[in-house]
């Protein structure tokens, strides 16, 4: 229980992410984004009497990886089962999942939160078959609902979390984390626009009684299209659950399980039905898929194939470059291309703070006003590096530097070429700044006087002359320091 609510929020998610195949999981049709509706259909997926699926070994793959990366136990026997519900985007009125032995269990996932880091224990990882998608009437009539079968049998791998996450920020930096997580390991584009990524969280509250607490009902909440809506829908509902609480009092442990929509233009949740419990869904084994053997040596292939992952490599940068937790953070978080452009920056110019200074800056601006990735970024690492460098070996001012990045940008041309251009090849030893602040402060005696007295924006002025002197080529930091410097050396 936090110190500000009078409650305790415990929040469970099960994450549905499409992988990134050419095929569905049991047939070869294209599941390829925004294709005519049901024009990526066959008689397999839209389950026609008499038809046999096939496993895609490539989505098993793709499952497996992300369940090594989640630090999920492999199952070396796993078999497929059938789960029965009757939906119109489900043409065979049931689902190809996993129950009970499904091919991975538990795991764990870490998340960087303000107070630290945070272990969300997984229950399992497993794999099934996608549905399809129900287009509704958004005339106002509500006659007519169509049906889009493009999705249905798309390979689908479903996280399910432990009820570790006490606040909806947690919720929101888990989904951050995995994300980052999925996208690197190129196991799924995780658009939640395009459905590749969707989300229902299960939240109920504690609330202290005596020497315990009462918990309220479990209520799944379902149709969170984006990150900042599941954050909004577990903080109404955990504050819903809670006046719900206070009204009906002990009341409410009768009340079962149920589940929510999310209504994002009102910023409401909506109980709309009891929730399903296993035996609704009567699962028994697929009879026409063959059960799945993992070996050892299948195993360490995939593993093998595992890419740095983002929570090491933030640990890395933190050691390796003694960035702070927060420079790191914004590095990893750009995905491996951007940290991988960083990380050569630094190691070209042997000055990592620099580098993180204008990747996360300068960089991470450009990229964000073009909508583009650092793969279409018009500076290699080199370039950036060598203005770095030049920005270093000139004094150039970070104001001055900025102006012969932006000329880079639009140019093309080099640091080195800019510099010369706009007469920033100009060094200062450190005695000629020292003289020519010894200037500045016996020019300006009240500005002196200003800044003994502890009126800090006096060094402005004092700093001003110098930089005016030198036409702006003398670095401001360096100034500062030495006016310090004297300061300190000539009595008041």
């Amino acid at each position: 229980m936090s110190a500000e609510l009078p409650y305790r929020v415990v929040i469970g998610l099960e994450v549905h992410v499409q992988l990134l195949t050419e095929t569905k999981l049991f047939c070869g049709c294209s599941t390829k984004f925004g294709l005519p509706p049901n024009s990526a259909t066959c008689p397999v997926c839209i389950g026609m009497p008499g038809v046999l699926p096939v496993m895609n070994r490539r989505a098993f793959e793709l499952a497996l990886k992300a369940a090594l990366a989640l630090n999920a136990d492999i199952a070396p026997f796993t078999k497929w089962d059938r789960k029965n519900y009757y939906y119109p985007d489900l043409p065979k009125n049931y689902q190809i999942s996993q129950y009970d032995l499904p091919f991975s269990r538990n795991g764990w996932l870490e998340i960087p939160t303000a107070q630290g880091k945070k272990k969300v224990r997984l229950i399992r990882v497993h794999l099934e078959e996608d549905a399809g998608k129900m287009l509704h009437d958004e005339t106002g009539m509500g006659r007519d609902s169509l049906v889009d079968l493009n999705r249905a049998g798309t390979p689908l791998l479903e996280i399910v979390t432990r009820p570790d996450m006490n606040s909806p920020e947690e919720a929101r930096l888990f989904l951050e984390e995995l994300r980052l997580l999925l996208r690197e390991l190129k196991v799924s584009d995780c658009e939640m626009q395009e459905g590749s990524l969707r989300v229902d969280a299960n939240i109920n509250i504690h609330i202290p009684q005596g020497d315990g607490y009462v918990a309220t009902p479990i209520v799944e909440v379902k149709n969170l299209n984006s990150f900042r809506s599941v954050e909004r829908a577990m903080a109404y509902e955990a504050q819903r659950q809670y006046e719900e609480f206070r009204r009906t009092g002990k009341k409410l442990g009768e009340v079962p399980k149920a589940t929510a929509g999310w209504d994002e233009d009102h910023g409401v949740t909506v109980v709309q039905r009891r929730k399903e419990e296993a035996s609704d869904y009567r699962y028994f084994p697929e009879p026409d898929l063959v059960p799945v053997l993992v070996d050892q040596a299948w195993l360490e292939r995939i593993r093998a194939e595992l890419p740095e992952l983002p929570s090491v490599r933030r640990e890395r940068f933190q050691t390796q470059y003694q960035l702070s937790a927060y420079d790191a953070g914004v590095i990893v978080s750009q995905g491996l291309a951007f940290a991988d452009y960083f990380e050569k920056v630094a190691q070209l110019t042997g000055d990592a703070k620099a580098a993180a200074n204008w990747c996360t800056n300068q960089v991470l601006q450009v990229l964000n006003e073009r909508k583009i990735t650092i793969e279409s970024f018009p500076l290699p690492a080199e370039s950036l590096a060598d203005l770095i460098r030049k920005q270093r070996q000139y004094n150039v001012n970070p104001q001055r530097a900025r102006e012969v990045f932006a000329e880079m940008l639009k140019s093309g041309e080099a640091a080195e070429t800019i510099i010369r251009r706009l007469g920033l090849d100009v060094s200062f030893s450190t005695e000629q700044l020292r003289e020519l602040v010894r200037k500045s402060l016996a020019s300006q005696p009240k500005a002196v006087a200003d800044l003994r007295a502890g009126k800090a924006k006096a060094m402005d002025a004092l700093v001003g002359q110098v930089m005016r002197e030198t036409r702006g080529k003398a670095p401001a930091d360096e100034v500062r320091r030495l006016i310090q410097e004297e300061l300190a050396q000539t009595p008041a």
